[in-house]
């Protein structure tokens, strides 16, 4: 029934803001299984933390579990023709891949794709290549089957301006490079200028409180300044509502990734 509700204010709405959570890190999924678990352990002790985003992508691949990417592609379509933005604190760069139209989608917490100065060093991030997935791909291979590489996780190059190691530019760098996404991030910004008295729906998927700074509290004062808005928090924990949003806002306790596969 409120699914239903839900749907048809998409139909009504003007413009859509989509906040996508951790659930779109397939953690759900992946702890169900022990080689991911210990796997992750390892990378964090040993001060691998930068190579989770392509660990969770690797095990992914290698349980066979695709829920993520169906629920992203449905969720495509149903915004398709609107007038949106998608926010994202995943690092799961299979959000990347989906056909969104162009410059619509912002990830601050970067993912796998790009890479960066273990310290930082500011200028040109690089894109990853096909011999560096290969690298990392040889080395979680032994990290599956509960054998810490010898010489641990490969650097991705050496950075020009400082010698330091090259690692992938994500959230979990201890120095991490923001250049990435701001391009990007202004044009949301200027994005949520033009959201003021149009109708707006609000779908914050799966978000903790992680960098509730991002997602969470932004979304809820968006919708508590926008007369026309309307905003559904859908997360199987911290799904409640403030009471300043009250009769704007209602939380369903659910996975996200659930949620959106059973519309």
């Amino acid at each position: 029934m409120e699914n239903d509700n839900i749907l048809e204010k998409l139909k009504e709405a003007d413009m859509v803001l989509v906040g996508l959570g951790e659930d779109f890190d397939d953690i759900k999924c992946l702890s169900e299984s022990e080689a991911y678990r210990n796997g992750k352990e390892l990378l964090e002790e040993s001060g691998y933390r930068w190579a989770i985003p392509a660990w969770n992508e690797y095990c992914s691949e290698r349980i066979g579990h695709h829920s993520v990417r169906i629920a992203l592609e449905k969720l495509e379509k149903l915004v398709h023709d609107k007038n949106y933005f998608i926010v994202s604190v995943s690092t799961n760069n299979i959000i990347e891949t989906i056909p969104w139209k162009k410059e619509k989608v912002v990830m601050p917490c970067g993912n796998n794709t790009k890479k960066q100065c273990v310290k930082g060093c500011a200028g040109e991030l690089f894109e990853v290549t096909e011999e560096d997935k290969r690298l990392l791909k040889e080395a979680f291979e032994q990290l599956y089957d509960g054998k810490f590489p010898e010489r641990g996780i490969p650097s991705l190059g050496r950075c020009s301006q400082c010698g330091g190691n090259i690692i992938l530019n994500n959230i979990y760098a201890e120095s991490y490079n923001e250049n990435g996404y701001l391009e990007k991030w202004q044009l949301y910004t200027k994005w949520l200028q033009g959201t003021l008295n149009h109708k707006l729906i609000i779908l914050e998927l799966g978000v903790s409180l992680r960098f509730p700074s991002v997602i969470r509290w932004p979304f809820e004062k968006i919708a508590f300044f926008n007369n026309k808005a309307s905003i559904y928090r859908i997360n199987e924990k911290l799904y409640q509502m403030t009471e300043e949003l009250s009769g704007k806002g209602i939380g369903i306790a659910q996975n996200a990734i659930d949620w959106i596969n059973d519309l």
